[in-house]
């Protein structure tokens, strides 16, 4: 009799237990709780997190209605981004990470709850997944990875005389550092001279630039965050240079002459899907990483009139 009695006090505990660990998480009254992460404030980045949303309440979750969000902006600052995802850990039902070190800060202290990634060049490489097809951890997401080999060929047909091409960077982004070496093996075995100019931060993006203008005929730049973010500034120093130079995605559209790369609402879309698959059961470790249906042209028209080109003649390429 004392067994049952305390073998029934256990499961009352147990249940108990249960029952605070998911009020934790799902909220009272079968509210779902969303943590947001994005590394910095930029239109490419916020473009993902629209497209996020979206797909959310395409399948029934609406924010102040059955879903919280809890949105975080680190605003590109490291400090902000470690501070946030520790907010973050453990408090939702799926967390949402926008751009790779957004995500790697996550999964760095909450490998438990299921999150979804987009804006993440190489899963793998950044540590987020196992492989594409089975992750096999806590996370699964979008990527934002680029045909590097076709960009290479899209920007040497609008710069058909380059003889020396520069490509820019941060070099302490783990995804802009592959997708430059490959870039550079590439233009190399084209016979074509390389010249590569990193950053590690923000403040050292002008003079960078600036040095590397005056060394090569055109710039190529990965998918990174850094020049994302400092576009602005890398534009206006190309438009006193006259450089021509191509964009691995439409986040850098101000610095570039050209962009030919990801559609970033698109596979925020595709991100939010994964996280209503998490939500209706599915495990992260099972979801295979998506990728980017199709890759788009986009000009910026100032710069093409500066340089002397006529825009129609990129977008024609798309064609």
């Amino acid at each position: 009799m004392r067994f049952k009695k305390f073998l029934m006090g256990s499961v009352a505990f147990l249940s108990a237990v249960t029952l605070a660990a998911c009020s934790a998480s799902s909220g009272q009254d079968g509210e779902t709780k969303v943590g947001i992460i994005q590394y910095a404030e930029h239109e490419a980045l916020t473009s993902t997190r629209q497209g996020f949303m979206e797909a959310l309440e395409k399948a029934g979750y609406k924010e102040g209605d059955n879903l919280k969000v809890d949105l975080q902006n680190a605003q590109g600052d490291q400090a902000n981004l470690q501070t946030m995802v520790e907010q973050l850990a453990g408090k939702n039902d799926v967390n949402f990470a926008i751009a790779t070190p957004a995500a790697q800060s996550l999964l760095s202290v909450d490998a438990e709850t299921p999150s979804v990634f987009t804006a993440v060049t190489d899963p793998v490489a950044a540590g987020l997944v196992d492989s594409l097809e089975q992750p096999g951890g806590s996370m699964t997401g979008s990527t934002d990875s680029a045909d590097v080999k076709g960009q290479l060929e899209m920007l040497l047909k609008v710069v058909p005389d380059a003889k020396t091409v520069g490509i820019f960077y941060n070099s302490s982004e783990v995804n802009s550092e592959s997708q430059a070496k490959e870039a550079e093996k590439i233009l190399k075995d084209k016979g074509i001279k390389v010249v590569i100019k990193t950053v590690t931060t923000t403040n050292d993006v002008q003079q960078a630039v600036t040095s590397l203008a005056g060394q090569v005929d055109a710039i190529y730049f990965p998918i990174d965050t850094t020049v994302a973010s400092t576009a602005g500034t890398i534009g206006d120093v190309l438009k006193e240079a006259k450089v021509p130079a191509m964009g691995g995605d439409n986040a850098v559209i101000e610095a570039a002459l050209f962009t030919y790369g990801v559609d970033y609402h698109a596979i925020g879309v595709q991100a939010g899907e994964l996280a209503v698959d998490i939500l209706k059961g599915e495990k992260p470790a099972d979801l295979a990483v998506k990728a980017p249906e199709k890759a788009s042209i986009a000009v910026n028209e100032e710069m093409a009139k500066i340089l002397g080109i006529d825009p129609e003649t990129i977008k024609a390429l798309e064609k």
